[in-house]
């Protein structure tokens, strides 16, 4: 049988601040491994430490020890640039506020982030275009961020978030802004959209009705991260 190696693996991972004359420890030895295809619930109390999790996970925050380990590369290490590297080619965010480019399209906010990534504008034209009818926004190319609605802006962070194809989605309360049934729209949205785009999703949540949506959920508890 082929063994299948985790698409993350984190081991041992620390987050400690200090404030005064106490250690404040965030992440206290988090450890897991998440697999290919897999989505992943992550639900805790505010301030356990969910959101600097996906921060470390996301290499936008340094931890104070341990290992993110990406699609086999030890990501700990690595300088600024290298780091960059990484999350631009690898990892997808999606945050509870979409953080759309206000002055620019629904279409423009898609297409940007793929010409960083150093695609032609044809090629990144398409790829926007098919992502956002995919989510059906195929009337809404040329609209505004002020011109959508709360369901539709994050819908176009979606289609951004997984643009240049990432090999892990980190969302953190993707729909923590909607109401109940425009959240829990968009969130099968960006659920059939990860499956059919073969992304490994990783959902930090408040909301339990995702649950059953997903293939197994951690629970952040005193710095770790234990079978829910």
């Amino acid at each position: 049988m082929t063994k299948i190696n985790p698409i993350l693996a984190v081991r041992d991972l620390k987050k400690y601040y200090s404030t005064g004359s106490k250690v404040l420890k965030v992440l206290d030895g988090a450890e897991f491994d998440i697999y290919p295809g897999e989505v992943v619930g992550l639900v805790g109390p505010s301030g356990s430490g969910k959101s600097t999790l996906l921060h470390s996970i996301g290499l936008l925050e340094k931890p104070t020890s341990g290992q993110i380990i990406i699609d086999g590369l030890n990501c700990s290490k690595l300088g600024d640039k290298r780091r960059t590297l990484v999350r631009k080619e690898s990892i997808g965010i999606v945050y509870q506020f979409h953080h759309l480019l206000k002055e620019f399209s629904a279409l423009d906010n898609v297409i940007i982030p793929q010409m960083v990534a150093g695609k032609s504008i044809e090629e990144s034209r398409e790829e926007a275009m098919r992502l956002l009818k995919t989510l059906g926004l195929e009337g809404r190319y040329y609209h505004m961020p002020g011109e959508l609605s709360g369901g539709e802006q994050q819908r176009v962070a979606i289609a951004r978030a997984i643009s240049n194809k990432p090999k892990i989605l980190l969302t953190d309360e993707p729909t923590g802004n909607l109401d109940p049934e425009t959240s829990l729209k968009v969130f099968e949205q960006l659920l059939a959209l990860s499956i059919d785009e073969k992304i490994t999703v990783l959902v930090a949540t408040h909301n339990m009705n995702f649950i059953d949506y997903m293939n197994r959920v951690l629970t952040v508890h005193k710095g770790k991260a234990v079978p829910f």
